[in-house]
């Protein structure tokens, strides 16, 4: 079974979404990564979840990737004694450690390393931005505000802080219990919540090393700051604009999505956009026109893949969110603007670059003057795949490896059709078996061109160095 778009699909399994047989009809109508949210549910909802997906791969015969999502530091307010209360503009306001229940005049923030990076000056945002408070005075215990913008506070409703970094990690010690099981079970990607700085991907990966790939998630202006260091050190980056755009103006957002999109694809690392893609199929079986263009944006960009939240989590129309978005990525790529405007944005090869990235670049120029109906990567650890992937060739990628869990990671990236098979032994092996798989998997008939990519020698990661050109 193959997909005819590029681009991929990402959905979040929940409680609309988990039995096995709507799980089936996910994969079917489009789902190419799924993404267990570690924010919700048990680790035994988890663990039941990651079973019938390995069982729905078993079953298809094609590799399907799981993606764990920890949930991050998100920081909270306490409890209030007599339900929510009323932050009226102009009124004071405390947050403190103290452990007695809130009242109108103060509640219990338990989060000293918020205290720790206060200023006077500086805002507070609750409950995903509604409200916001003016810092006036504060300790390593306390803050006096004053309230900015008003609203209903309830208790355990998060809080931002807005153009500070926090002196926080981002695992936190549910992270790090959450993080043992995705990687026991064999989760394919690890999704860090709140990444601030490159030295939180630093210390996830010195836990996880080679077990699980890594999505950094963006959702801090710091992390903004540090952007291409950020991505350099990751192994994909998911654009999460809610929190994104509660720490920022939701003017700026649009333009950070580009600036994101832009550096990963210069690197050549999946990026995925997500949050509120298709937000009214949670309730609607069809989407606004706005989320419909929103998703389309995202395509024309050039993104790897977009992501299901609710829509698929807990809505009440899953598979249909699914087959919409489907059908939008189908429509996008059929347009001839599309192709325009993904090789306008083309990151050109650097003159100096290493072996690797010449052949990937003269392997677009091959593919698109023969026309070749498609590229055959052979690979073990996934980076000739990704490579090929970063120069966004016209033909779509097969991509040939004997490690199954390079073959499930490489279902995220743009183009990619990813098969586990037997290692080869030499180049003519290699030729042979393209041919066989590209004409088997309905990627070439037989006579067209096929364009093979890979280094020698066979499994040594890294050596991108040989191009070759044969028919099926």
């Amino acid at each position: 079974m193959r997909r005819t778009r590029n681009a991929k699909i990402v959905a979040t399994l929940g409680p609309a979404s988990s039995d096995k047989e709507t799980v089936r009809q996910l994969f079917l109508a489009g789902v190419d990564v799924f993404r267990l949210n570690f924010s919700h549910g048990s680790h035994d909802d988890h663990r039941e979840r990651f079973n019938v997906l390995r069982a729905l791969e078993e079953e298809t015969g094609r590799p399907i990737a799981i993606l764990a999502d920890l949930q991050g530091p998100k920081l909270r307010v306490g409890v209030f004694a007599n339900g929510p209360v009323q932050l009226v503009e102009g009124a004071a306001f405390r947050l403190d450690l103290g452990t007695a229940p809130g009242t109108a005049e103060r509640v219990s923030l338990p989060h000293p390393e918020i205290f720790a990076a206060l200023v006077p000056g500086a805002d507070l945002l609750l409950d995903d931005g509604k409200m916001r408070l003016v810092v006036e005075r504060c300790g390593p215990d306390f803050a006096e505000t004053r309230v900015a913008v008003g609203g209903r506070l309830s208790e355990r409703k998060g809080v931002n802080v807005p153009g500070v970094v926090l002196p926080i990690t981002a695992l936190t010690a549910k992270d790090r219990r959450d993080l043992d099981l995705a990687l026991e079970m064999g989760a394919d990607w690890i999704a860090l919540s709140f990444v601030q700085r490159p030295e939180d991907v630093a210390e996830a990966r010195a836990l996880i090393g080679d077990r699980a790939a890594i999505v950094s998630k963006l959702e801090k202006p710091s992390a903004i700051e540090q952007l291409d260091a950020i991505v350099e050190l990751s192994d994909a980056i998911m654009v999460a604009r809610g929190d994104l755009g509660v720490e920022m103006p939701a003017e700026r957002v649009p333009a950070i999505q580009k600036r994101i999109v832009r550096s990963c694809r210069r690197f050549g690392k999946p990026v995925i956009v997500a949050t509120q893609m298709l937000e009214s199929m949670i309730d609607s079986p069809v989407p606004t026109r706005a989320e419909a263009s929103d998703v389309a944006t995202a395509i024309y960009d050039g993104a790897d893949a977009v992501m299901l939240s609710a829509e698929s989590a807990s809505g009440k129309h899953p598979v249909e969110a699914v087959k919409m978005m489907d059908r939008i990525l189908q429509e996008v790529e059929s347009d001839p603007l599309y192709r325009q405007l993904i090789d306008a944005s083309h990151a050109s090869a650097r003159a100096g670059g290493d072996v690797a990235e010449a052949v990937c670049c003269a392997m677009r120029r091959v593919v698109s003057l023969l026309h070749a109906s498609t590229i055959v990567c052979y690979t073990g650890s996934g980076q000739t795949s990704l490579r090929a992937a970063r120069e966004r060739p016209e033909s779509p990628i097969l991509s040939l490896t004997p490690n199954v869990a390079t073959a499930r990671r490489l279902a995220l990236a743009w183009g990619v059709h990813s098969v586990h098979t037997q290692d080869v032994s030499n180049a003519e092996e290699m030729t042979e078996v393209a041919r066989q798989l590209a004409r088997r998997e309905g990627f070439a008939r037989p006579g067209e061109f096929v364009v093979t990519i890979a280094g020698m020698p066979f499994g040594t990661p890294g050596t991108t160095n040989l191009l070759r050109i044969a028919t099926a």
